[in-house]
């Protein structure tokens, strides 16, 4: 009698453990970004001037009539990693006169940052290189990736912090556009 409870305890343990580690395989990685209470919301977002990744010019203020997407990202950074994807498909959902997605280049190497970029598809048309960390200061970012989203007027309407989604970016444009 005790072995055959000593089997079936081991038995349900182990099925336990099963579905545990089934249950952790087939999850989404990427969750929401958390949206922040910026300073900078409300207010005219500061200058990006730069150079891309493929040296032409890149200024923020080109952009003025449209909705940006502003991404602060690195190739070292595993969130970064897990949103590009998601943010290429933005991007390519926004080519015909949608949002405008601008990324900078935060804390990393040129050659890195092409590396990432070819890697997950030519993320976006505009990424600037944020060689002395004064766009990222500007903005009050710490580590990526941050996201801020502009107004057609050129305010910051909101900020998000970590990982972010097509879902949760599309969701705050629409309500900016709306």
């Amino acid at each position: 009698m005790r072995r055959r409870v000593v089997f079936y305890s081991s038995l349900a343990a182990l099925l336990l453990v099963v579905a545990f580690s089934i249950f952790l395989a087939t999850r989404h990685t990427v969750s929401d970004a958390t949206s922040s209470p910026s300073p900078l919301l409300g207010k005219p977002a500061p200058p990006v001037k730069g150079v891309s990744l493929t040296g032409t010019k890149v200024n923020l203020s080109s952009d003025r009539g449209h909705v940006v997407v502003l991404n602060f990202w690195a190739s070292w950074c595993p969130p970064c990693k897990q949103e590009a994807p998601e943010l290429s498909t933005f991007a390519w959902q926004q080519r015909n006169g949608g949002a405008k997605v601008l990324g900078v280049v935060f804390n990393d190497s040129v050659s890195s940052a092409k590396s990432f970029n070819t890697y997950y598809g030519s993320l976006y048309p505009s990424i600037a290189v944020d060689t002395n960390g004064s766009i990222a200061n500007s903005y009050g970012v710490t580590s990526p990736p941050t996201t801020f989203i502009i107004n057609r007027h050129g305010r910051v309407v909101a900020e998000l912090l970590g990982a972010t989604t097509d879902r949760q970016i599309t969701a705050i444009v629409n309500k900016v556009t709306s």
